[in-house]
């Protein structure tokens, strides 16, 4: 019986290097550490476990990439959603720190681990800005831009003209640009984290879905549809696909879709005068877009879209005339690739780390800022998997509480993208 779903419609899919075999598990297995959730998150901790001689084995419902790690816009984007003030504000000064440092260091970190387990996935690290095309949110980013400076970070605040040049439209006022951002092919890297892992001793076997999870003795069991795993520990790493396997759980975080458009390749010329220096932008707004042009000169355009799967660029047809109000030399390019997938936002705009019980530990909730920050934290996650509650993480850990009026999130988030869009044509 093979569980496992065809891969979104995507660019990535028509693009991507080949999958690595991950076939499903159908034999009983004892572990020290079951991994369930075979994105980023997943995939990185089991590496970084494995780097240390731990025993570790990954649980993937279909297959590693399936979900928003093999779908997203590709972005290597740095910090959390927070200012770096708020952050301190909130955690206190020294973990406050380290959460600033962690996080506005994550691209580093992930450019750095694809550069060292040569990941073919088209990795470029041009920067990333975060523009405003509004008074009331180019200051809020020159704020953000000066708390970055004070701490010693390779951030400078761009203004009207630079913008300009660097973005070929004149739609914004003000950004920040961050060096250390860049971007990817998000599925040919999870793939290739996937090998990666998979080399290092690690197996990983798609088309298993964790059917329950239970205490048994002092080890976990897992049940899945041809066998099961007992572990000594387990991380659940679900995201956006976060399901009833741990109580209450899946009401801590709203699965929003994010959609992307893809035009076909453009003419260098056309190319050239969008993003010349090539770097990642994404807006400053109530609903944000974002949008990066790739190493083959397509213009992938990203946003809130439907909250509902999607197959063609028709059904985000705004991004299309978006991209046209941005560059009008765009009218008339084909656009061949529209698809999406659930990401995961929490009600603080935070990741989450939980310990619910002694030896389960859970990550979730990257709020738009995946590729990076989950790369990242799977580092801290096998520290913490390895050295349990004495070793500290760089991110803080949390109770579960679920979010209030949880059944009602879809209405709320369709309502909440109207009234954003309205709000940022508006200018409020």
């Amino acid at each position: 019986m093979n569980t496992r779903l065809p891969l979104p419609p995507s660019l990535y899919a028509d693009t991507a290097v080949a999958p690595v075999a991950t076939p499903p598990l159908d034999t009983n297995k004892n572990v020290s550490v079951a991994i369930i959730g075979g994105g980023y998150t997943g995939l990185s901790t089991a590496l970084h476990l494995a780097e240390q001689g731990v025993e570790a084995l990954v649980l993937e419902a279909q297959e590693p990439g399936w979900g928003a790690s093999g779908n997203n816009g590709g972005h290597t984007n740095p910090g959390l959603k927070h200012d770096p003030d708020q952050i301190e504000a909130d955690f206190g000064a020294e973990l406050g720190r380290r959460m600033i440092d962690f996080s506005y260091g994550t691209p580093n970190f992930t450019h750095d681990l694809i550069r060292r387990y040569q990941i073919p996935c088209e990795a470029r690290q041009n920067g990333t800005l975060r523009a405003a095309y509004n008074e009331a949110s180019a200051a809020a980013i020159e704020k953000t831009a000066q708390q970055c400076i004070r701490r010693g970070m390779p951030v400078t605040y761009l203004n009207r003209e630079q913008l300009r040049e660097m973005t070929g439209t004149d739609r914004y006022i003000g950004a920040m640009l961050d060096t250390r951002g860049g971007d990817l092919h998000p599925l040919s890297y999870a793939r290739g984290l996937a090998r990666a892992v998979i080399s290092a001793g690690v197996k990983v076997h798609g088309g298993t879905p964790a059917l329950s999870l239970r205490r048994e003795g002092a080890r976990w069991r897992i049940e899945t549809p041809r066998a099961i795993v007992h572990a000594d520990k387990v991380l659940l790493a679900t995201n956006g696909f976060t399901d009833d396997l741990w109580p209450a759980l899946r009401r801590t975080i709203v699965p929003v879709f994010s959609s992307i458009a893809a035009t076909a390749p453009l003419s260098d010329e056309v190319a050239r005068s969008i993003m010349p220096t090539r770097p990642v932008l994404y807006e400053s707004g109530h609903i944000t877009v974002y949008y990066r042009i790739d190493q083959h000169n397509r213009l992938l355009m990203g946003g809130r879209g439907p909250m509902r799967w999607i197959k063609s660029p028709t059904d985000v047809a705004y991004l299309m005339r978006y991209a046209e109000r941005l560059w009008p030399q765009l009218k008339g390019v084909a656009w061949t690739h529209g698809w999406n997938s659930r990401l995961a936002i929490t009600n603080d705009h935070y990741p989450h780390v939980h310990e619910p019980a002694e030896n389960i530990l859970i990550s979730l909730g990257c709020n738009g800022r995946g590729v990076a920050l989950s790369t990242a934290m799977g580092a801290q996650l096998a520290r913490r998997l390895i050295g349990g509650a004495k070793a500290e993480i760089d991110m803080p850990v949390t109770g579960i509480k679920p979010i209030a009026m949880h059944a009602f999130w879809p209405v709320g988030v369709t309502t909440a993208v109207i009234a954003g869009r309205v709000r940022d044509r508006l200018g409020i």
